[in-house]
């Protein structure tokens, strides 16, 4: 299984996500390029961080560094039309980013002999960890901990992976295309967490306790 190509593939949706938020943000060049970069590559250095990996290892990804500034560069110069043509298929090329992002940090965790749940850590860390502080940058509220099913994921490649049962190529290869199907599975279905909201129950109270 080509892992670099789809590291090559998830660099360039992460960094291009975050470089297309930022001109939705208005943000100048700087700033495309600032988020472009913290969505490829900050799920990676937060990962390092809490695994205990060198953060130093991130200027080691030259390739993928210059890989990353091209796309940027190249979605900041393109017609408003071409970029909702990527827009469509940004789902896909998204899914394709989670997925080995979040093997890849499960990988690097066991490789350290860590035990199940900082393997689960480290694999959703790496495949949104990037996401969340661009939405943090771009003053948004993260989508992955809101509107979507997404990081689930990630924990659950890393849980497989973690309990050994990804060990071969064959294996591997079956729990990425796992991982791809099941996020886009969720994007066409709208498939959401269960969640519980206090903010009308305390207007309401509120209310109530004023009349």
């Amino acid at each position: 299984m080509n892992w670099e190509l789809f590291s090559i593939i998830g660099t360039i949706a992460f960094a291009v996500s975050g470089a297309i938020v930022a001109m939705e943000e208005d943000y100048d060049i700087l700033g495309v390029y600032v988020l472009g970069l913290v969505t490829a590559f900050g799920g990676g250095v937060i990962r390092n961080l809490l695994i205990g990996k060198p953060v130093v290892l991130l200027w080691e990804q030259g390739l993928y560094f210059q890989i990353a500034l091209f796309a940027m560069t190249l979605v900041f110069l393109m017609p408003v039309k071409y970029i909702r043509v990527w827009k469509t298929w940004e789902a896909f090329f998204d899914a394709i980013g989670l997925a080995a992002f979040s093997i890849q940090g499960a990988f690097y965790a066991t490789n350290m002999g860590h035990p199940l749940s900082a393997v689960i850590v480290a694999a959703v860390l790496t495949g949104i960890g990037g996401g969340m502080v661009r939405d943090v940058l771009a003053g948004r509220k993260p989508l992955v901990l809101k509107d979507e099913i997404y990081a689930v994921w990630g924990m659950l490649a890393g849980a497989l992976v973690g309990l050994g049962w990804s060990q071969g190529a064959w294996q591997i290869s079956v729990l990425f295309a796992l991982i791809v199907i099941l996020r886009m599975l969720s994007v066409f279905y709208k498939w959401k967490l269960p969640k519980r909201s206090l903010r009308n129950a305390i207007m309401e109270s509120t209310r109530r306790s004023d009349s």
